[in-house]
């Protein structure tokens, strides 16, 4: 008869990193962490650039914006795996019966390539990115999406400040490009300044929900607004 498990095994799985000359504890932690996350592990089995893919894939299961055929524009796309999601599922490669979709992804800095993607480095912000977008699109966008965090400054308020500033910069360029009936996906932080946010995006499309898909580590406060049904 085979011997009853002590269940030591399993508690033995997790990694536990020690500290070292010249690490911050922080960083060590950070390390600990990263290397005891299955969406991290996930993410380097299945062949995405990072465990934020994994928020998309999840919101998309929700909401299923990301069709067959769509024209998809990630907005700060960087390091790409929310473009390498949409691939798949808008079949941008048409490898796979049914529409062809269109992935466009830009960012402020180079984006290593990615099949079925076509990646541009631009500053969204700037005068006639919105045109830029569309000639690359060959049209509207139906879904426009945005995972962009401004860089932190150690202060909490400031950063959420920022990010919603990014946030509602994005939008504005969704507002220009969307087909009707489109949908906006982007990155906020929980805190109440967002609020400005929330009553622009419910003026212009018919539903607007925030969610925090359980890719979204618990310990953050990002959450995630979804606005569907682009009023144009």
């Amino acid at each position: 008869m085979a011997k009853k498990s002590s269940g030591r095994g399993q508690r033995d799985l997790r990694v536990k990193v020690k500290s070292a000359r010249g690490r911050k504890l922080s960083s060590t932690r950070w390390l600990e962490r990263q290397l005891n996350d299955p969406y991290v592990r996930r993410a380097k089995a299945e062949g995405y650039r990072g465990r934020a893919a994994f928020k998309i894939l999840e919101l998309d299961d929700k909401y299923g914006f990301l069709k067959p055929g769509a024209r998809v524009v990630d907005l700060g796309c960087a390091p790409g795996g929310w473009c390498q999601v949409a691939v798949k599922r808008v079949n941008a490669l048409g490898d796979r019966p049914g529409k062809q979709g269109t992935v466009l992804g830009v960012d402020l800095q180079e984006i290593e390539p990615i099949a079925g993607a076509e990646l541009h480095q631009l500053d969204f912000m700037e005068e006639g990115a919105d045109d830029k977008v569309k000639d690359w699109l060959g049209g509207p966008a139906d879904v426009v999406m945005s995972d962009m965090a401004a860089a932190s400054s150690g202060h909490k308020q400031t950063d959420h400040l920022r990010i919603v500033a990014l946030c509602e910069a994005a939008a504005e360029l969704a507002f220009d490009v969307l087909e009707p009936g489109g949908t906006f996906v982007a990155k906020v932080l929980a805190g109440g300044a967002e609020q400005g946010l929330q009553t622009l995006l419910k003026k212009r499309f018919d539903k607007v929900a925030n969610v925090k898909p359980p890719a979204s580590r618990s310990d953050s406060s990002e959450k995630f607004v979804v606005a569907t049904g682009f009023r144009g």
